[in-house]
């Protein structure tokens, strides 16, 4: 019996898809088919993935074509496979041809002519998202940068005040990257809106872009008022419209393995989460506070996240301890207790210490070294130290993407309470500005 193996990732399932696995099976009598997991995926820059690994792996058992079908999951698996499964053809699209000539020490190696005019990649372009940017803060550069890995959206403009950016990025990101005049006539030109202005601003810019019926990707916070940020959710499920929060971390694989990973017990009970992140600005502190505020406000939101997404939304108190500036808090510290565990977070805008994150439970603890809110390791620790345990992930670029991606799918998928970052989560977030602005429970030194 010949076998034959090939591989994929079938998103998006097209006619191209179906004419290579039809040819595949003629090649031989047995054809197993590798379907490529959503970390793998990722983890070789295939970020905007449409349909989840079940989807995928349906589609392709529905051609009738494949005898065996199995989960891509890691570098190097092809020779692996090869060999577990006796195979004697390794064949793919014409589009990888000389690609994998090396595994033709361990089987024969068939390049097949791809089906052309359709690609997944095309299918994704052709409903492409227009997306307008309000504002021209230092992320801007970056985002755009990150913007180039995700396909299924597309920059067509910007307003930024009486600023002229538009030259700078017409080169760099898109053919045509208009300049608009006012904020109606670029939210008339678009979808959905990147918002990327001073947080005194934000929420005005965000009802703005809803009421006029554009999803909406803003830097965090969105609101540092309860009822605000309230109204603005609000607003957005009754418009069903998509209203994500810019917190990079929320949209890392790694991190919501990490949070599924302390859910499933593996460390018992949690009972202590300390979370750092301080930064020392220098020359650019005077412009980090112009644009958000304090250090709460600028970095709160990654350890209220880590905080949130394990012990909940109803905590019992909130303490503050805050250092001021000229009426600036540029180091706190809060603690939120709960009812069977306490939380403790450190952020600071003209201060350093260890950016680690530890989660202590009644089995053990996680340990999450600097920059925890990258998450690319972390260790899983126990008493009997036998039975510790390292993960290693790969966090791309500069993370931006992860959260774009969201984006695209939410509103590609009209999902419009983003399961990585709930509105409950949000609404947390804001509660806890809130309160340290107006002085809750704060004690200063």
């Amino acid at each position: 019996m010949k076998k034959v193996i090939t591989y994929g990732t079938y998103d998006l399932f097209h006619q191209g898809h179906y004419n290579l696995l039809k040819r595949a099976k003629e090649l031989g009598d047995y054809l197993i088919v590798g379907v490529t997991s959503d970390y793998f995926d990722k983890s070789r820059g295939k970020f905007n993935v449409h349909d989840s690994l079940m989807t995928r792996i349906e589609n392709v058992k529905a051609t009738g074509f494949a005898d065996q079908i199995v989960v891509e999951e890691y570098f190097g698996q092809k020779i692996d496979d090869i060999k577990k499964y006796d195979v004697d053809i390794f064949t793919v699209g014409s589009d990888w041809k000389g690609h994998f000539d090396y595994l033709n020490e361990y089987c024969k190696v068939v390049y097949l002519e791809r089906t052309k005019g359709i690609s997944s990649t095309q299918i994704r372009n052709s409903h492409s998202i227009r997306l307008g940017i309000i504002g021209d803060e230092q992320i801007l550069d970056r985002f755009l940068a990150e913007l180039n890995y995700v396909s299924g959206i597309e920059p067509v403009g910007v307003f930024a005040a009486d600023k002229d950016v538009s030259a700078v990025y017409k080169s760099t990101v898109a053919k045509e990257f208009t300049q608009y005049s006012t904020t109606d006539s670029l939210l008339s030109a678009v979808d959905a809106v990147y918002i990327n202005v001073p947080l005194k601003v934000r929420p005005q810019y965000i009802k703005a872009a809803l009421l006029q019926g554009k999803h909406v990707l803003t830097e965090f916070p969105f609101s540092s008022n309860y009822e605000s940020a309230k109204e603005l959710i609000d607003l957005a499920l009754q418009k069903k419209l998509v209203l994500n929060e810019g917190l990079k971390t929320a949209y890392c694989p790694a991190f919501g393995k990490l949070i599924s990973l302390v859910k499933s017990g593996q460390i018992g009970k949690v009972v202590s989460i300390e979370a750092n992140f301080t930064q020392i600005l220098g020359d650019n502190l005077r412009n980090q506070i112009r644009i958000a505020g304090g250090s709460m406000l600028s970095l709160g939101a990654y350890p209220l996240l880590a905080i949130f997404k394990l012990l909940g939304h109803d905590f019992k108190d909130a303490q503050f301890i805050t250092h001021l500036e000229n009426q600036i808090d540029t180091i706190t510290r809060v603690t939120l207790t709960y009812p069977h565990a306490m939380a403790t977070a450190l952020v600071a805008i003209n201060a350093k210490a260890e950016g680690d994150l530890v989660i202590s439970g009644t089995k053990g603890y996680v340990y999450v070294p600097a920059p925890w809110w990258k998450t690319e390791y972390y260790e899983v620790r126990y008493e009997n130290i036998n039975r510790n345990a390292k993960y290693f992930y790969k966090f791309e670029g500069e993370g931006l993407r992860y959260e774009i991606v969201e984006f695209v799918r939410n509103i590609q998928d009209e999902q419009f309470d983003n399961l990585l970052l709930t509105k409950a989560d949000m609404l947390a977030e804001a509660k806890v500005m809130e309160m340290r602005e107006y002085g809750a429970h704060i004690l200063r030194f």
